[in-house]
């Protein structure tokens, strides 16, 4: 499998079980209404394990374009590979947005509250104020690209850092942790793909009375978690 079907596959499991978790619980009518914040959380680790364990072996498992531009950064990605990369994280984003799509279209024809149909696809948060959001975002994505680089073993300075498929579970469990500390403000976007691709999906699907995509709130999921992931990849390689 090329790198790239790997970073789109990868990123649409991500989508789909994260995004479908969050369907089950805040659309009307589903199994899991209302089950609440651990079901979202857990799955989303559970999302995160699936999508860096059918991708790991094939393209280092970024799925997530923070990471892909954290080891660029790091000298540790060939710069030349981050469009292809982040492309694909982007298709492979959308795909799972409209699969989430199909596979809850009655429940959000059931669903009146227009955000939370919007919850689906991306993140808003508990509280806008564009500072403190922002800062939620760095330091969530600051905690996630830090840690994969410890959980790969990585040594910036002499070998290569790609998650394998035995990484999978410990950086579904960060993930979990980062969604259950640190994820109350804004929702852990973490990832610019897993939030402006299904944001473009909900603005062009035919969801009824959906209402706005929040385009006033998506750069903060797309540079919070940018900057995050290079001050991580900055001090990591400081520090080792």
């Amino acid at each position: 499998m090329s790198p790239f079907l790997a970073e789109i596959i990868g990123t649409a499991f991500l989508i789909l079980l994260g995004n479908g978790v969050v369907a089950n619980v805040v659309l009307n009518k589903t199994k899991g209404n209302n089950s609440g914040w651990i079901v979202i959380t857990l799955g989303w680790g559970m999302a995160v394990f699936v999508g860096v364990y059918v991708s790991a072996a094939y393209s280092g498992a970024h799925i997530n374009p923070a990471v892909t531009i954290a080891l660029a950064a790091a000298e540790k990605f060939d710069w030349a590979l981050v469009p292809a990369y982040i492309g694909a994280q982007f298709i492979g984003a959308m795909l799972g947005a409209f699969l989430v799509w199909v596979a809850y279209k009655k429940h959000f024809d059931e669903t009146e509250d227009a955000n939370t149909k919007l919850a689906v696809f991306c993140n808003s948060p508990a509280i806008p104020n564009v500072p403190f959001n922002l800062a939620s975002e760095i330091i969530g994505t600051f905690a996630l690209v830090f840690g994969v680089f410890y959980i790969a073993g990585a040594h910036i300075n002499d070998v290569e850092v790609k998650l394998g498929s035995l990484d999978a579970l410990p950086v579904a469990l960060l993930v979990l942790g980062i969604g259950l500390s640190l994820g109350g403000p804004t929702g852990y976007a973490i990832n610019p793909a897993r939030d402006l691709g299904p944001r473009i999906m909900h603005f062009i699907l035919p969801i009824k009375d959906k209402g706005s995509s929040g385009w006033g709130y998506s750069w903060i999921t797309v540079v919070g978690p940018i900057v995050g992931g290079l001050l991580a990849a900055v001090i990591y390689k400081l520090i080792m």
